[in-house]
């Protein structure tokens, strides 16, 4: 007789499209906003937005707090996609050069650090031309111990 067996490991890519697949579904400021996810991967998510003329500002440049959003959805995709409820402790962003109305943007969240229930994410935002739009950089606790997938918990 063979050694006793416990359920299956998830695979962590599986794991990371199931669960980024049902956040997004009820992400309605991501939606609204445009935005949609490129790839997602195990501490990794890249989402892209087109910059609509009702995200201009006064100065006729992408408002800034657009760009903090959508840096800040692939920064909570990338550290949602363990399958553990995260939210963010905190975040900074830098601003490096302006985006504007048209512009396609793209940011990349990648995890730098995780223990515990703590977690550093950076996150690039570029334009369509590949030009450094902005950096921000997030820190983000896990609020649960329960599975974010349905499937994950068993129902």
């Amino acid at each position: 007789m063979g050694a006793p067996t416990g359920p299956a490991t998830p695979d962590p890519q599986a794991l990371a499209e199931r669960v980024s697949a049902e956040l997004y579904a009820r992400d309605r400021a991501s939606q609204a906003l445009g935005m949609r996810i490129a790839a997602i991967a195990p501490g990794r998510c890249t989402m892209t937005m087109r910059v609509r003329a009702d995200m201009g500002n006064g100065h006729d440049v992408c408002h800034g707090g657009v760009i903090f959003s959508l840096a800040d959805s692939a920064f909570a995709f990338a550290c949602n996609s363990g399958g553990v409820p995260t939210l963010a402790a905190a975040a900074s962003i830098d601003f490096l050069a302006p985006a504007r109305v048209g512009d396609q943007l793209t940011a990349e969240a990648r995890e730098l650090w995780r223990r515990g229930r703590s977690g550093l994410y950076e996150i690039t935002v570029r334009n369509q031309k590949d030009e450094l739009i902005a950096l921000f950089r997030g820190r983000s606790h896990r609020v649960a111990a329960a599975p974010v997938a349905a499937e994950e918990a068993g129902a």
